[in-house]
């Protein structure tokens, strides 16, 4: 049943005799309001003034404080001299476009108002695969980035440009004399344009090099595909073809092999005629992938090796040796005889750093036949390799290079050996960083050249062999700022635009396909055909896996952030404001250590009075590099004897100083490899961490979370697993949902809106939250105000743990404890629960209650519910008192506490008038003292409904959609009009896997969740 399961948001709600956590969970607001900074008056408190005029006093104050209120900021428009033929104003217009970023990439379609870029889409056209996670979502944000570099830069003068191609083609000239190496250092190249200018570039310096690094390298899985195929790509899986699938150490719902991969995963993950997917996963911290696994198995990465061997051994029948524990081994041996048994239907992935576990991989696969996993259509975004890079950082120490060109790389933050390449620097004669910011590494550099944003450029993009996209401008140039590709056009001598050169270029691609097509679409499928595997000793691969040894003492596993990737956004408040999926801590990296591990260095964490998280520091020493005041947080899931970390943070340079914060844990990403020996020690002192778990917490009020087994699912009834609550009735038990309070009006005219979310589907990933901040103008508060429950996030993804055992069962083993001896014993077992808990992500936003009970308290009819279902707000009625937010059952109304636009205190993007200008003008920005909250993005309904009578039609099944819908890639969420019975979401509303939150209260909300269903 779905009601007697365990859960817990965080390890402190495990201990029952928590007095702050039964806190939290009955205060709506934990600190003490602060009435005497805005009340307070020294000449009032002193004098003897009766309480009759002091009631007078407040009385004037607070009507002259809600006449101030109700007035708000008077801005005065400059209508356009002669207004361009392509803007109509009010009218937002959309370009399909691609990102890649050496990190991140998308097929995406851009909004703009007025001719300003406000918002990111997903391009949903046939072929466009690859949908916007939470920061190609935010990337937006950071075209208006006020700390950008603006000017070219030589020798840390302004310069123009042409001083700076002047001075270049002077180095290469230089270099050409004297035979000296010119060497280009880029990121991943996976623009053929681009590409083809290099090869120009080459031919025309004879002694070049190109160099490809990737911050975050996938070298050691490109060696072992390239030793198989011929060439230097990676795989690109299809989990919509699998019925079981086997990870160790992949978290491929994540950023692994660039990520992209939840839209395939998650159809195979809801129950359709009794089947659904199966999802085995071994890895170290806790990842999105382990959350969404129906078995996670913690493990070292040296049992993650043998455990990769032993897959081998049965799949293919071989024989070699593994060191694997009797109780792992026999998970393991479950798992892969499951895989084997699967056949094509199976698919086995691994981010393991090791090239031969990576060419069983290739081996596994290709003994399964596994239908997921295919050579044609390779991934193109990843190709640096870890030899080159290092073979560059000699020759730049032996002053070997006399000219280097860098384009969208920061190694002297990234680098590992950072200090090195800032010392071969030195001895390099001409060095260019074409750079976004005046980065670590560009400050450095003899030139720093300023590149534009993505938005503002052109180029081609091949993220996919065999998929050509291309990128075009929204905007012009904000700054004065030249395409790498431009310069290197001058220096080839080539003439023309590079818009032109891009078009000729794609003539070769796109055949007799037409440009404009193209460029309206976004992109053009050619297709590939798979390649040939050569021969190759897989069992010396094996062996030598089996043979590798463990790391002396503990294991360091670093991982990019949800958040941040690989920090190329880190001066995107948005992004740092991003609650971690797991940990829920924003502004903030942190070390992730397992609980047992925690009591033996002598780690805690603890939820203080405020609500606010606090933990130790430790120091962190790896090959001799010692971090010191790491914050630490206790991470249930987390493999004993190892501890996490994430890179991108610790960034200092062309960064807000409310930005620069955390630790730079690529100082410890020696050789490239993510998993290293590591010495953990405890430190004085507390951290302070803004983390929302103990707050706006949902425990104790009933079902949360419904989740059930897929046997339960196929042979039991939905009353078993979807148990309607049930209230008494005239001394008669009824089910809660016919009991009423209110005569509820006719909802079956006109529009009505529901938005269903399959827990299912979700994954955690956060693209919803980062899309409802663009559409919406929400704000950004900053790491104190979060700290303080203050967090204005209209949406938010509550993440629940569970424990295996079910409180019946848990009731049935205290019964059966005999003696003392095992009364201890059962008990020390029962409260590790959290050693390794099953998760459960659940979005959560304003329910929009057909009954709603803000709606009942407010004194000023500020909230109301409109006949489409929505629950509207009036802001320029609200005046404060918060008694909706005290009366709403599900904790989604946030206070405007301060007047975040405008206001040097929160110096973040509405802080400056270029960072404003990604507002949305359809949605006010709220002044101070009002309730704001999710409003099921009535701009975006209403817009659809007038476009459609303006076009003279009805509105079509499925195009209603709010910002989160239309982010989620993995289709958890789905909006529309349940009134159309042709629509998805009324299908949906249909099925008996729907429920809503909390609904035993009565409040008839028009979300509704499906219920989880676990293939165990």
């Amino acid at each position: 049943m779905s009601s007697n399961k365990k859960y817990w948001k965080s390890v402190e709600e495990l201990d029952e005799n928590s007095s702050i956590v039964e806190a939290l969970r009955n205060n709506e607001f934990v600190e003490e309001i602060p009435t005497d900074e805005f009340l307070g008056n020294e000449a009032l408190a002193s004098s003897s003034t009766s309480r009759r005029d002091f009631l007078k006093y407040v009385g004037f104050s607070t009507a002259a404080v809600t006449l101030a209120a109700c007035e708000g900021p008077v801005n005065k428009s400059i209508p356009y001299v002669l207004q361009p033929e392509q803007i109509i104003p009010g009218v937002a217009d959309y370009y399909a476009t691609t990102v890649f970023d050496g990190f991140d990439f998308a097929n995406i379609l851009v909004k703009t108002r007025e001719g300003r870029p406000i918002k990111i889409e997903n391009n949903t056209i046939e072929g466009a695969r690859f949908s916007a996670n939470a920061r190609v979502h935010a990337s937006v944000l950071s075209l208006y980035d006020s700390l950008r570099l603006k000017e070219p830069k030589i020798s840390g003068k302004d310069a123009s440009w042409s001083e700076v191609d002047a001075k270049i083609k002077a180095s290469l000239a230089d270099a050409k004399t004297k035979n000296g190496q010119v060497v280009l250092l880029t990121s991943t190249i996976a623009s053929p344009s681009t590409a083809k200018l290099i090869a120009d570039f080459a031919s025309k310096n004879p002694n070049f090099k190109h160099v490809t690094y990737d911050a975050v390298s996938s070298s050691e899985a490109l060696d072992a595909f390239e030793s198989v195929y011929g060439e230097r790509a990676l795989v690109d899986y299809d989990f919509s073809k699998s019925s079981l699938i086997v990870s160790v150490g992949a978290d491929f719902l994540g950023d692994w092999q660039g990520g992209g991969y939840d839209a395939g995963y998650a159809q195979g993950r809801i129950p359709r005629n009794g089947k659904m997917s199966r999802h085995f996963q071994f890895e170290s911290n806790m990842t999105l992938s382990g959350a969404a696994a129906d078995k996670r198995i913690s493990l070292t990465t040296f049992a993650q090796k043998q455990a990769l061997v032993q897959i081998y051994n049965i799949v293919v029948g071989a024989s070699v040796d593994v060191k694997l524990d009797a109780a792992v081994k026999s998970e393991v041996v479950k798992a892969a005889q499951q895989l084997k048994a699967a056949g094509s239907k199976g698919v086995l992935v691994s981010g393991l750093d090791d090239k031969n576990a990576q060419l069983l991989v290739l081996a596994i696969n290709n003994a399964l036949s596994s239908e997921a996993f295919s050579t044609a259509g390779t991934r193109q975004i990843r190709k640096g390799s870890n030899a080159v890079v290092a073979q560059l950082l000699a020759d730049m120490k032996a002053g070997g290079v006399h000219t280097l060109l860098m384009n969208g790389v920061n190694p002297v933050y990234t680098l590992a050996d950072s200090e090195a390449f800032v010392s071969g620097l030195k001895k390099v004669t001409t060095s260019v960083s074409f750079a976004i910011r005046e980065d670590e590494t560009a400050s450095l550099s003899t030139i720093a050249a300023p590149v534009p944003h993505y938005l503002e450029a052109w180029g081609d993009v091949e993220i996919t062999k065999g998929t050509y996209s291309l990128m075009q401008p929204t905007i012009r140039p904000i700054f004065n700022t030249k395409q790498f590709e431009e310069v290197l056009m001058s220096l080839n001598g080539t003439a023309g635009s590079y818009y032109d050169y891009v078009k000729s270029n794609a003539a070769s691609v796109i055949g007799l396909a037409s440009w404009n097509k193209v460029l309206h679409d976004g992109l053009f499928v050619a297709g590939s055909t798979a390649l040939s595997a050569g021969a190759v000793d897989y069992t010396a691969a094996a062996n030598a896996v089996a043979a590798s040894k463990p790391v002396s003492g503990m294991e360091l596993v670093l991982y990019t952030k949800t958040g941040m990737g690989d920090g190329q956004q880190a001066n995107n408040p948005w992004l740092q404001e991003f609650p971690d999926p797991l940990t829920r801590v924003s502004w903030d990296n942190y070390v992730t250590v397992s609980n047992a591990d925690a009591k033996k260095i002598g780690l805690t964490n603890e939820i203080v009075a405020n609500g606010g998280l606090n933990g130790s520091y430790a120091t962190v020493t790896v090959n001799g590099i010692k971090l010191e005041n790491v914050p630490v947080i206790v991470q249930p899931g987390q493999a004993v004897g190892t501890v996490g970390m994430a890179v991108g943070y610790g960034r200092k340079a062309a960064l807000k100083e409310e930005m620069a914060v955390g630790v730079n844990a690529y100082a410890l990403y020696k050789n490239f490899n993510n998993v290293q020996s590591v010495v953990v020690e405890a430190a004085g002192g507390e951290h302070e961490f803004a983390c929302v778990q103990g707050q706006k917490t949902l425990m104790g009020r009933g079902d949360i979370i419904k989740e059930t087994t897929l046997e339960v699912f196929n042979t039991k009834d939905a009353e078993h697993w979807n148990e309607q609550p049930m209230v008494s009735l005239d001394h008669k038990e009824v089910e809660a949902t016919s009991v009423d309070l209110w005569d509820s009006f006719d909802r079956s005219t006109g529009h009505h809106f529901n938005l269903s979310i399959d827990l299912n589907a979700c994954t955690g990933c956060g693209a919803c939250v980062i899309a409802c901040h663009a559409e919406n103008n929400v704000p950004v508060v900053g790491k104190s105000e979060v700290r303080r429950s203050r967090d204005m996030h209209w949406l938010r993804i509550d993440r629940y743990y569970s424990a295996d055992a079910t409180f019946a069962e848990d009731v049935e083993r205290k019964e059966n404890i005999a003696g003392l001896s095992s009364s201890l014993s059962t008990f020390n077992e029962m409260e590790n629960a959290a050693d390794n808990p099953q998760v459960a992500f659940q979005p959560v936003m304003c329910q929009h209650c057909n009954h709603a009970p803000c709606e009942t308290v407010c004194p000023v009819a500020a909230t109301s519910h409109g006949r489409q279902g929505q629950n509207h707000m009036a802001y320029n009625r609200c005046v404060g008192t918060r008694y909706c937010a005290n009366n709403c059952p599900y904790k989604v109304r946030r206070f405007n506490w301060f007047l975040y636009n405008k206001n040097s205190e929160f110096d973040y993007h509405m802080n400056d008038d270029l960072g404003r200008m990604v507002l949305n003008p359809d949605v006010n920005v709220r002044s101070r003292g009002v309730m704001e909250k999710c409003s099921m993005c009535i701009q975006m309904t209403q817009l659809t409904i007038l476009t459609a009578k303006r076009e003279g039609r009805t509105v079509k099944s499925d195009e209603f959609q709010t910002a989160c819908s239309a982010a989620c890639s993995s289709g958890a969420m789905v909006f529309g009009d349940v009134n159309n019975k042709e629509s998805d979401v009324a299908q949906l509303a249909e099925s008996e896997r729907m429920y809503h939150l909390l609904e035993h209260v009565g409040t008839k909300p028009n979300v509704f969740y499906h219920v989880k269903v676990r293939n165990i």
